[in-house]
């Protein structure tokens, strides 16, 4: 089974993530054929216009897949960590504008991968949120360095340090999201902005997306690499293990802080 699907239609290009059952979660593999995917569009010389969604109507991307991450080890979560992030920096620095069309849960790495965009369209059941401090983890995917340039500092702190979920509308109203549709109207929507931004000069799109990216791209970084290492050492600990666990088992954690 393919874990990303691909459809070109009048020069936009949709990816969706292909793993409905599972809430289009994330692992090592969905994370490889999406980077795939889009080395491919790279050089689709008559692609204008990315989209990328989720298969089904609850999940856009649920989040990284956590009985996969259970089963790591530092090194294993340090590729996982570099790999996200790498990702996520392709399609943040990618000169074909990428929309995402958020249809459900973007949780965790799913919120991560949605900032990453340059645009973000919602369905009006979409849920945001990066609840990794539950699991004894923090965000990995760039999630900590993104989310305050998108809300402000207060905001971003809130959503990362609580663990809370937010609605499409909230994320609308604080800058997470551009606009909200129904479900229906979503896709029909992404693909109109998607096809009006397609029919502008493609030399211009590359330049102006180079320019808003260079103002942060520096601080961004450099913060990703401390992000990264604070990921990876937290396999290191009890609490991580005790967190991971308790979502699996499906019961509350009890962290000891260390």
């Amino acid at each position: 089974m393919n874990l990303v699907l691909s459809k070109f239609k009048n020069k936009v290009c949709t990816l969706t993530i292909n793993r409905p059952e599972q809430y289009n979660a994330l692992d090592i593999d969905v994370l490889k054929e999406l980077d795939a995917q889009f080395d491919a569009i790279s050089n689709q010389k008559d692609c204008r216009v990315v989209i990328l969604t989720g298969m089904g109507d609850k999940a856009f991307i649920a989040g990284a897949d956590i009985k996969a991450m259970s089963r790591m080890d530092i090194n294993a979560a340090r590729k996982f960590s570099k790999f996200g992030q790498d990702l996520t920096v392709k399609i943040e620095e990618f000169e074909i504008p990428v929309i995402a069309a958020v249809n459900g849960y973007a949780l965790g790495g799913g919120c991560e991968f949605a900032m990453a965009c340059h645009i973000r369209y919602a369905s009006d059941n979409a849920v945001f949120g990066q609840p990794e401090v539950g699991l004894g983890l923090i965000a990995g995917f760039g999630g900590t360095q993104r989310l305050s340039g998108l809300v402000g500092k207060g905001r971003a702190l809130e959503i990362l340090l609580s663990g809370n979920s937010i609605s499409a509308n909230e994320a609308c109203s604080m800058g997470l999201v551009n606009k909200v549709f129904t479900q229906s109207e979503l896709i029909s929507a992404s693909e109109k902005l998607a096809e009006s931004i397609a029919e502008n000069a493609p030399i211009s799109i590359r330049s102006t997306i180079k320019l808003v990216n260079n103002r942060t791209n520096t601080i961004i970084q450099q913060g990703l690499l401390k992000e990264q290492d604070e990921f990876t050492d937290l396999f290191r600990t009890v609490d991580t293990a005790e967190g991971l666990a308790a979502f699996i088992e499906k019961r509350k954690p009890e962290f000891k802080g260390k």
